[in-house]
């Protein structure tokens, strides 16, 4: 009688752990069908959605999903979307990027690199073309200049020009200027050229997207005063808790996207030329090591500019371990470290 017992309370047991099973089964998230693609529109969302357009559409066929865009011009805000998982993989400036591998589970698999073969793309300040403005006039800081510059996270707009302009002639844009205007690249291009502004922060990739798309309607109007060393190109990023599969699926596309001599792979090169883009590469978060080494020089320019000692020597020892790391990481790509 007891065994008898015990043996219908094992398969009440058992029938009840199936049926937890069942409902655990049952309650098991769909399987991912949509990516949601984040892109800093750097130029109107309209301009950029008809670029990104047929690269989207190829991103849909090679993974089998549904790929849905989230065009935005602010950095922050694509940042923000990572991190409360309203997107799952995007186009990032290095900056930007950086922050997002910071604070929203972020992380680089890929990057992309330029057609005409030079890896890389430098920050310049452009002028009025006609304008007698040169780099010693910009810093005399007498606040008679109208200038303009790009999002605090922006690597060319505003970490770039810090570092290696102003921050090194120990100077600040808004004690040098009449008025400092934070805009995109697009909008800085156009004002310079109409005349709006005396002088503003740019790159030569989106120069070189004018003369694309525009035939130069802007970028002949203007002519660079200043060019900051090379820069890294932009990163893709996606979240780290992506399944493993979707993540496999978005890498196989990137990274042979443009690749090979087919026609096929011809049209996808002219898609990738009007982003002034030459394909991908792979690439992981060492990527970033140039613009966290940018970050630092510009830690030890402010803790220099305010005499604090003890800020001082941290931001030099911080500056020190990331060229280090940079050392490490180009030694394993067999690259040389170019010269700041």
């Amino acid at each position: 009688m007891i065994r008898r017992h015990f043996t219908v309370g094992l398969g009440l047991a058992a029938a009840l752990a199936l049926a937890g099973c069942a409902e655990k089964k049952a309650a098991a998230p769909a399987p991912k069908d949509t990516i949601v693609f984040s892109i800093l529109s750097t130029e109107s969302a309209q301009n950029m959605e008809s670029y990104w357009k047929p690269i989207l559409a190829d991103m849909e066929k090679s993974t089998g999903m549904k790929v849905k865009p989230f065009f935005s011009s602010n950095y922050s805000s694509l940042i923000v979307a990572m991190g409360a998982k309203q997107t799952d993989v995007g186009w990032f400036s290095n900056a930007s990027g950086l922050e997002a591998v910071r604070r929203s589970g972020g992380e680089v698999f890929a990057r992309t690199f330029d057609p005409s073969g030079v890896d890389g793309y430098k920050s310049v300040i452009i002028v009025p073309a006609d304008s007698k403005l040169t780099v010693e006039g910009l810093l005399k800081c007498d606040k008679t200049l109208d200038f303009g510059i790009g999002d605090k996270k922006s690597t060319s707009g505003t970490l770039a020009p810090m570092t290696y302009l102003f921050i090194p002639a120990n100077k600040k844009p808004e004690g040098c200027f009449k008025t400092v205007l934070s805009a995109s690249h697009d909008a800085n291009l156009f004002a310079v050229a109409n005349h709006k502004l005396d002088a503003a922060t740019n790159n030569t990739t989106a120069l070189r997207l004018n003369e694309y798309a525009k035939g130069g309607a802007q970028s002949k109007k203007v002519k660079v005063i200043w060019e900051s060393p090379t820069l890294p190109e932009d990163p893709i990023v996606w979240r780290k808790d992506l399944d493993p599969v979707v993540k496999e699926k978005v890498r196989q596309f990137f990274l042979t996207y443009g690749q090979g001599d087919t026609p096929v792979a011809a049209q996808q090169r002219k898609n990738l030329e009007r982003l002034s883009m030459g394909g991908f590469k792979a690439a992981d978060d060492t990527h970033l090591l140039v613009v966290r080494e940018m970050e630092a020089l510009e830690n030890v320019g402010l803790a220099r500019d305010a005499g604090d000692q003890a800020k001082l020597a941290a931001a030099e020892k911080a500056l020190a371990d990331i060229k280090a790391q940079r050392v490490v990481a180009e030694g394993k790509a067999g690259v040389a470290a170019p010269a700041n």
